[in-house]
């Protein structure tokens, strides 16, 4: 069977070698090279991600300052949205609805599944492309198609959709609920109904691959951390992203067809609405049993790729190869299954409250052991402070410091007293979107030889790093104290409260953190950008690492290897090795005579 394999390999090498010449449309366009896609999902990522994180800093804005003028409101969202320079609530809310989306779906999800999944899968385990190449391509398509609706949704006469980036019933169900429920959230629903289709193709893809497409000699247990947690996350996503689609199908036709899945016994205006039956609970526990899930969708890639970056530049074996894959599955069974604690307010019943506390609060145990097993990782390594490394180690401190003030949210009796206010927005933004960025920067820094061929300014990535780091921290570590003291989120402006009049200045500080951090992302795109076409050409293997894909030439070429794939001899984490002059030993060199293999 391994020959014959290994005969069709070399075969569809010969095929790819004689292919006739790639114009530009099908190399940068349709291209079905996973290298390719890798960079279309990451430039796509990073665009989306200009405009989200552009929004986040108007409504901070707005929120720092209430009710003042501002000219770059108008410039915009135009004289509409905000007359004489004033943001209007119903943009704000809009404001804060495309921007989690965005943040959640478009850049950190695509931006890491997307990205890291398409470059490294093939490259790690050593094969000459995805299982379906046609099938990649048409992932991203779908998924560029779906962030244009979601753009072009920012324009339309009604407004686009404001009912928060959960689009709670009813009102998201009812057009004449609020004046961002019109065609903007129709255009919502369209957009995350593709987003899905796309998803759900680029997950069965990965798990394809890495099921069926390993190189002679790579085991399960030889695979790098990458590829496991890559390859979880799109179970993970097979089963959790069809019960959204499911939720966005019956919201459309609660919408547009007269149904009353999510509607039941409304008034609006005084006037008695025909709906029946439904209730928009239901609509919570669907989108919810996606929404955490989807939490992890977008941590466990940048957790490996944290992995990956901080055992290459501790020049030390992983600790706990096979706790940290235990840990991996474990998240993806637990994260499944504890949808409940996003609803403790919503009326639950309190035994059922206490399983879901009891469920969520077992997250904390796995997600420990991979805390512990990157601190002992560090521990007396020969640490090279790249900054790809910086953001790994940036990433371990924001997942503790964001996962701790998980335990409080977790426990219902705790949660109903800060629920719904900014001590929840700090919480989810330093553990999912921090982290998850985090992750995805370290993995630009560290793969982007791999990608491009050239290197990464290092002194531009230092200053991204530590400003960065302290501008994130700077944000959301004030917004506990927010929380804890009551302040709602959402809430456009706080003025009408004299309660909360002595948190504003805490507000200001905030906005100037976020206003920094958000400028000092034009260094790392000048580093982006620049270095593509002006950089360091990269050496082969610049970090000295172990895993296949720096075994491949820099020059890309369709099918990753030129001649034979690689065979693998060992796991890859041999670094330091005693008995080897190197202090890295590629996973593709075979083993010495009487070398010991170290077991995980």
């Amino acid at each position: 069977m391994s020959a014959m394999s290994h005969e069709h390999d070399n075969h569809s090498h010969d095929h790819h070698e004689h292919h006739h010449k790639d114009t530009f449309i099908t190399k940068y366009i349709f291209s079905i090279d996973h290298k390719m896609i890798a960079k279309q999902y990451l430039i796509t990522g990073i665009v989306m991600g200009l405009i989200g994180v552009g929004m986040s800093l108007l409504f901070r804005m707005q929120l720092a300052w209430p009710e003042e003028s501002f000219k770059i409101f108008s410039f915009f969202l135009g004289e509409k949205h905000a007359p004489d320079g004033v943001m209007t609530n119903e943009t704000y809310l809009a404001l804060v609805t495309i921007h989690g989306t965005i943040m959640v779906f478009f850049v950190l999800t695509a931006g890491l599944s997307g990205t890291f999944s398409n470059l490294l899968i093939p490259l790690q385990i050593g094969a000459r492309d995805m299982a379906s190449g046609f099938m990649n391509m048409i992932s991203y398509w779908l998924f560029f198609l779906s962030s244009v609706i979601m753009v072009i949704s920012l324009f339309v006469e009604s407004g686009p959709a404001s009912a928060g980036w959960t689009i709670y019933p009813p009102l998201s169900a009812l057009p004449q609920a609020i004046s961002g429920s019109g065609l903007g959230m129709t255009l919502w629903l369209v957009s995350m109904a593709i987003f899905i289709a796309s998803s759900l193709m680029g997950s069965l893809n990965y798990i394809v691959t890495v099921l069926n497409l390993r190189t002679k000699g790579m085991s399960m247990t030889r695979l790098p951390l990458t590829v496991w947690a890559f390859f979880i996350t799109a179970v993970i996503g097979v089963i959790s992203f069809p019960v959204l689609l499911s939720a966005a199908l019956l919201l459309i036709m609660d919408r547009s067809f007269g149904t009353s899945f999510f509607l039941s016994d409304i008034y609006l205006a005084g006037e008695v609405l025909n709906y029946q039956g439904g209730s928009p609970v239901l609509f919570e526990h669907l989108f919810w049993f996606l929404g955490h899930p989807e939490v992890y969708i977008v941590l466990l890639p940048a957790l490996g790729i944290t992995s990956e970056v901080i055992a290459t530049n501790s020049r030390k074996p992983i600790f706990g190869y096979r706790a940290m894959i235990m840990s991996i599955l474990a998240i993806a069974f637990l994260s499944t299954i504890v949808w409940g604690h996003h609803m403790f307010v919503s009326g639950m019943n309190p035994f059922l409250g206490s399983v879901f506390t009891f469920t969520t609060l077992l997250i904390a145990i796995p997600s420990a052991v991979k805390a512990f097993n990157y601190i002992t990782t560090l521990w007396k390594g020969n640490l090279q402070m790249n900054p790809g490394m910086l953001f790994s180690i940036g990433l371990v401190s924001t997942f503790i410091t964001g996962g701790l003030t998980g335990i409080i949210l977790g426990d219902s009796t705790l949660d109903i007293n800060v629920h719904d206010t900014y001590f929840v927005v700090a919480h989810f933004h330093l553990v999912m979107g921090i982290s998850a960025l985090y992750g995805m920067f370290a993995g630009i820094y560290h793969w982007y030889p791999r990608m491009f061929g050239r290197m990464l300014n290092k002194n531009l990535g230092y200053i991204h790093f530590w400003v960065t780091a302290i501008c994130a921290y700077g944000v959301f570590f004030p917004m506990h104290f927010l929380g804890m003291a009551g302040l709602p989120r959402r809430y456009y402006t706080n003025t009408n409260f004299p309660l909360f009049d002595d948190l504003a200045n805490i507000n200001v500080v905030v906005t100037l953190f976020a206003l920094i951090g958000g400028a000092f992302q034009l260094v790392f795109l000048w580093n982006f950008f620049h270095s593509m076409f002006f950089g360091k050409k990269a050496p082969q293997n610049p970090w000295r690492s172990n895993t296949l894909e720096w075994t491949a030439p820099v020059e890309h070429i369709h099918g990753n290897w030129p001649g034979e794939l690689p065979e693998v001899h060992r796991w890859p984490y041999d670094y330091s090795k005693p008995g080897h002059e190197e202090d890295f030993v590629p996973q593709n060199v075979p083993m010495l005579p009487g070398e010991e293999v170290l077991h995980h």
